[in-house]
C-alpha cells in the first residue's frame, strides 16, 4: 500500500513505515499545499498527515484512493472527520502520547509567565543587565495559588496533578460533565473557575469552543491573573487578549499555540507581559517518537483488516 509521510518524523518512526509500506516522505517541514492536499488523497492509499495539513470538506468531493488519514497528533480540527468519513476515508490520532510532556509545557508557560523569566532572558541578552537588586522583576509566587483547568480531559488532569502535588496549589476546574478525580480538585462554574489566580486551557479544538475565552470570558479573571493556552490557538480571541494585555485587565498569558499559526500578532510580540512559545507541547524525542508510532500502529491495522487502536468516532 502506498503511504505519504507529510512532514519529516523521527528515524525510528520512518523505518517501521518503511518495513511495512511503500512511502513517499516530504522533505518539507511546511504543511501541505492545496495541490498536494489534491494529490495525497488521490494518490495514496494511506496518508500520515499532522497539524497545519488542512483536509477540507471540498477535498472529499472527489471520490479519494485514501482510506486512511492517520492522524500525527492528537488534536485534529484540521481535519473534516464528518466529510472523511462521508467520503469512506477512516481518520485515527494519537492521544496519550502527547499527555506528560503538553501539560510539562503548561507548567513551562505558568512558571515563565509569573516569574518573568521570558523578560529576565531577554533583558540579560540584550546586555542590560546591571546586576541584582530587591526589586527587579518581581512577579508572583506559583506555590499556593489557586489554579482553574478549563477541560478536565487527560492533559488537564496531568496539569492538575502537576500544581497540586508539585506545588501545593488549590485546583478547581470546568468540564462538560462531572467528574470524580483521584486527587484534590473542586468541580466549578466556568465563570467561578476564570476567577482563579491561574487559568490554563486543556480543551478540544472545535467549532463548539472557537474564542471560548473572549472579550466575556477575559472580564471575568482578575487583574493579577495569567491565562495559558496549551490547547488550540482559536480557542482564545487574539485581538480580545491583546487588549486585556495592553491594559492591564489581566497580568499576563503563556502561550504556545495561536490562532492563525504560524502567524502571531505584532502586538503580542510586542508585549512584555506574556510568553510565547513556539508550539512545544510535544516537542521531546521519545513523545514525538511514541506519537509516530502510535500512527504507523493505526496504518497497520487498518491494512490488515483490523480495527483501528486510535480511531475517531
Amino acid at each position: 500500500m502506498r503511504l505519504l509521510i507529510t512532514r519529516p518524523l523521527p528515524e525510528p518512526v520512518m523505518q517501521a513505515a518503511r518495513a511495512r509500506f511503500e512511502v513517499t516522505a516530504r522533505e518539507s517541514t511546511l504543511p501541505l499545499t492545496p495541490a498536494e492536499l489534491e494529490a495525497a488523497l488521490a494518490e495514496y492509499d494511506l496518508v500520515l498527515p499532522t497539524l497545519g495539513d488542512r483536509f477540507s470538506a471540498d477535498l472529499f468531493a472527489t471520490p479519494p484512493r485514501a482510506r486512511l488519514l492517520a492522524n500525527f497528533g492528537v488534536g485534529f480540527n484540521h481535519i473534516d472527520v464528518a466529510a472523511a468519513r462521508a467520503a469512506g476515508v477512516a481518520v485515527s490520532n494519537t492521544p496519550g502520547a502527547v499527555t506528560e510532556a503538553t501539560a510539562d509545557i503548561a507548567l513551562t508557560l505558568i512558571l515563565m509567565t509569573a516569574r518573568r523569566a521570558g523578560e529576565g532572558e531577554r533583558l540579560l541578552r540584550a546586555g542590560q543587565w546591571q546586576g541584582w537588586h530587591p526589586t527587579q522583576l518581581l512577579g508572583q509566587h506559583v506555590s499556593g495559588k489557586t489554579v482553574a483547568i478549563i477541560g478536565m480531559g487527560r492533559i488537564g488532569q496531568a496539569i492538575a496533578r502537576r500544581c497540586h502535588f508539585g506545588f501545593g496549589m488549590k485546583v478547581v476546574f470546568h468540564a462538560r460533565r462531572p467528574l470524580a478525580l483521584d486527587f484534590p480538585a473542586t468541580q466549578l462554574p466556568f465563570e467561578t473557575a476564570m476567577q482563579a489566580d491561574f487559568v490554563v486551557l486543556a480543551v478540544p479544538g472545535g467549532p463548539q469552543t472557537r474564542h471560548l475565552i473572549d472579550t466575556r470570558a477575559l472580564g471575568l479573571m482578575r487583574p493579577h491573573a495569567i491565562l495559558v493556552n496549551i490547547a488550540r490557538g482559536d480557542v482564545v480571541d487574539e485581538s480580545a487578549l491583546i487588549a486585556a494585555l495592553q491594559s492591564g485587565q489581566i497580568a499576563g498569558a503563556g502561550l504556545d499555540v495561536y490562532e492563525q499559526e504560524p502567524v502571531v500578532p505584532e502586538a503580542l510580540k510586542a508585549l512584555e507581559n506574556v510568553t510565547l512559545l513556539p508550539h512545544l507541547g510535544t516537542a521531546a524525542l521519545e513523545v514525538r517518537t511514541a506519537m509516530g508510532l502510535m500512527a504507523v500502529e493505526n496504518l497497520i491495522a487498518f491494512a490488515e483488516g483490523r480495527p483501528l487502536p486510535n480511531a475517531l468516532p
